[in-house]
């Protein structure tokens, strides 16, 4: 079966690819960084060709720097970033690839909710419409850019594409389709009736077919061995939704059990029983054949971090230290103080309002450069915080919760996240979540494993624990109530400015 495990991690921005050993070490990794183009304001796009280039170019590095023979790779599995569309057309070519941090359809899904779309949607599929859903950007290219509706000849997601590239293979994993609103939950297929409640009925015949995580999907073709170094032949397992992914290579298998995610997205999640919870969340996906996830997720993140670090910290001489490091140190450098900034993590719009906008509040003569990076810090955990609480109301509690995603490497985040949510946080040891639970998939695709909690006890360690300071729960209490309170506040002016974008835009075309 092999000696090693090829993990891909396929995001919004970066793809990585990491060698695991079946027990979970790092034999090596490497990693690309892609472009997003912005057209117009709300969108967000990528190039399937340099998407493609970049996966090949992180493979090939990762064996040469393995030095092992590539046809000692058991098996591969990719994980991808959910939502967005990602398109071939009718000859398999690349045709379109929409990141999930586009906004284009906000004023679809307006329309939708003022027709009452999300009550017919959710039953089905566990998901009202929201701007960056799969579906929901298909239809908005059906009414908008009919040019390249008709053009479409294969819908699916990130990691789809890639798989396809290895293997020749046109197909979507369960995970990955439910988490984007396009399956029958409890059924685990696709439906007719969900696709008419979004006005998609003559479009069943773009959805490709549907296998397991943890399936072969296909075996690597000669092409692509050529392309990558890879051993022609290799099996390749229909892959995950990269939550999914995040959440088994963290060690988060057993029903009840939470996965925090501080990446691109806030990510949220638990895993239940049955589909069914007492209240709403914002999406359900798979988590094996027998299982859920309840998942409560925005574009509201360590991408803010990211933005700060880029347009404000990566000129500065750090010596030796990332901008990052540099950021967090600032950020603890005084104890929280009841007049100190807060933050919006709105850079890419709510999941409750897609016109939403980041913003500081609060800002003070006195306050310094520290003071807003941990509004940053702390700004994101209230995101967090924001849709656990739906998880909770809607009957999915838990105890502790592994942190994983970008924001997990900080020696100083996990502690806000502890102390914000009033929960133990844990964080895994290795950094690539998604990458290792791709290879867990793909080690039990090609029997190595029985299942996924197998393969993660088997793969997963834990770095650190952190505790929630009691004595700071009154203080995260009145500012998380303010974080809510001035969003409540500024909602109608997002709107006026959204209403402006709009036009100016449209005035321009």
């Amino acid at each position: 079966m092999g000696r090693y495990l090829l993990g891909l991690d396929a995001g919004n921005t970066v793809i990585k690819a990491v060698i695991f050993d079946r027990e979970g070490s790092e034999i090596a990794s490497a990693a690309a960084e892609g472009h997003s183009r912005m057209p117009s304001p709300g969108h967000v796009e990528r190039g399937l060709d340099e998407l493609w280039q970049n996966a090949r170019r992180v493979i090939r590095t990762c064996i040469d720097e393995a030095e092992i023979d590539a046809g000692e790779i058991g098996a591969i599995g990719c994980a991808g970033h959910g939502n967005g569309l990602y398109a071939l057309d009718r000859d398999g070519r690349p045709l379109l690839a929409i990141q999930s941090l586009d906004t284009r359809a906000a004023a679809l899904v307006d329309e939708w909710k003022s027709q009452g779309v999300g009550e017919r949607t959710y039953p089905i599929g566990r998901q009202r419409p929201w701007p960056s859903q799969t579906p929901t950007l298909l239809a908005w290219l059906k009414r908008h850019r009919p040019e390249v509706f008709a053009s479409l000849g294969t819908v699916f997601l990130c990691k789809d594409f890639i798989v396809n590239r290895l293997t020749g293979a046109r197909v979507s994993d369960v995970s990955d389709m439910t988490g984007c609103g396009l399956l029958n939950l409890a059924g685990r297929h696709y439906d007719a009736a969900l696709m008419a409640a979004y006005g998609l009925s003559d479009s069943m015949d773009l959805l490709p077919p549907l296998v397991e995580s943890a399936d072969i999907a296909g075996r690597l073709t000669e092409a692509a061995a050529a392309e990558t170094g890879l051993a022609a032949g290799t099996p390749v397992v229909g892959g995950l939704f990269d939550v999914v992914a995040s959440a088994i290579g963290s060690g988060v298998t057993r029903t009840g059990a939470a996965s925090i995610i501080a990446g691109t997205w806030s990510i949220n999640q638990v895993i239940i029983e049955g589909p069914e919870l007492d209240g709403p969340v914002f999406m359900s996906s798979t988590f094996d054949r027998d299982r859920y996830m309840a998942i409560e997720s925005s574009a509201t993140s360590a991408a803010n971090l990211e933005w700060l670090v880029r347009e404000f910290f990566s000129d500065i001489r750090c010596e030796g230290r990332s901008p990052f490091d540099l950021c967090c140190e600032l950020a603890s450098s005084s104890e929280p103080a009841s007049d100190d900034p807060l933050y919006h993590p709105f850079l890419y719009g709510a999941q409750q309002d897609g016109s939403a906008r980041a913003g500081f509040y609060g800002i003070a003569g006195w306050h310094t450069k520290g003071h807003l990076v941990r509004a940053v810090l702390e700004g994101v955990a209230f995101g967090h915080r924001q849709h656990i609480e739906a998880i909770r109301k809607a009957g999915a509690d838990f105890d502790e919760a592994i942190l994983s995603g970008g924001g997990s490497r900080s020696l100083v985040w996990p502690q806000i996240f502890a102390d914000v949510l009033g929960v133990p946080v844990s964080v895994a040891r290795s950094r690539e979540t998604g990458a290792l639970g791709a290879a867990i998939a793909a080690g039990t695709g090609v029997g190595i494993f029985s299942d996924f909690a197998e393969g993660a006890a088997a793969m997963v360690k834990t770095d650190r624990h952190y505790r929630p300071n009691t004595a700071r729960e009154p203080h995260y209490a009145r500012r998380y109530a303010l974080y809510r309170d001035i969003a409540d506040a500024m909602a109608p002016l997002w709107r006026r400015l959204s209403a402006i974008e709009a036009t100016t835009a449209g005035a321009a075309a």
